[in-house]
């Protein structure tokens, strides 16, 4: 079937593409000062902060020449995400019919990737306003509550006829991707309230540090679910 081929090709690189953008931003940030002309955006010292939330993703992409590698990737992924959630479709429907779901992960996966367009778009601009910056944090949320529950929506749609997936796909992958899915849900239910917080302290660990760590890994297992996508429908 064309379209689980080129469902397992888009999804490769909706993995890699934002996964080498984000990460070329940070050790560009951290060790190439001198292509800054703002010496106050550079990052100094040695950061890891999937681990010790050394930076957010936006502090080493939003600023010159950094937002050059992150904005086109991000536009680029959106663009691959758009047509991800339509060639799922037609999988469906070529191999189920007119699923309950289909408008639903179709509605919620457009959704995140145009979140993703105006949060590439305004990130990086600087505009002094309590509201701006409202707009800013309230888009990223919804990319994230968006991106979720579309994947949340596509697994329930394939798991409710899965016996008839099973000469294309690998069952094994698709339960590793509900559970993914799962537990990307119980962490964002869980860490609302954490990052919610005043201040920066939290217990015994400084809370920016964590907000900024959670950021970077749970961007990881997001873009994870598209790396397991390409596992998951067999190549013939």
């Amino acid at each position: 079937m064309d379209s689980i081929q080129k469902v397992r090709s888009l999804s490769i690189w909706i993995f890699i593409v934002p996964f080498l953008a984000i990460n070329a931003c940070l050790i560009i940030i951290t060790n190439f000062h001198d292509l800054f002309p703002n010496r106050e955006d550079v990052l100094v010292g040695f950061i890891f902060p999937y681990f010790d939330g050394g930076a957010s993703i936006s502090r080493t992409a939003r600023v010159f020449p950094t937002y050059l590698i992150f904005k086109p990737a991000m536009f680029l992924t959106a663009y691959l995400l758009i047509r991800y959630w339509l060639y799922n479709k037609a999988i469906v429907q070529n191999i189920y019919g007119d699923h309950k779901y289909i408008k639903k992960f179709l509605f919620f996966g457009i959704g995140s990737a145009v979140c993703l367009i105006l949060h590439s778009v305004f990130l990086g601009i600087k505009f002094d306003h309590n509201l701006y910056k409202l707009f800013r944090r309230v888009i990223m949320l919804v990319f994230i509550i968006f991106e979720i529950t579309a994947q949340a929506y596509l697994v329930a749609t394939l798991y409710s006829f899965r016996e008839k997936l099973f000469k294309f796909i690998n069952k094994k992958i698709l339960n590793t991707k509900i559970i993914l899915v799962s537990v990307l849900i119980v962490v964002a239910i869980i860490s609302i309230p954490i990052i919610s917080l005043p201040g920066d302290d939290f217990f015994s660990f400084n809370l920016k540090s964590f907000k900024h760590a959670l950021e970077w890994d749970y961007f990881i297992g997001v873009i994870l679910f598209y790396l397991l996508t390409f596992f998951m429908w067999k190549k013939n």
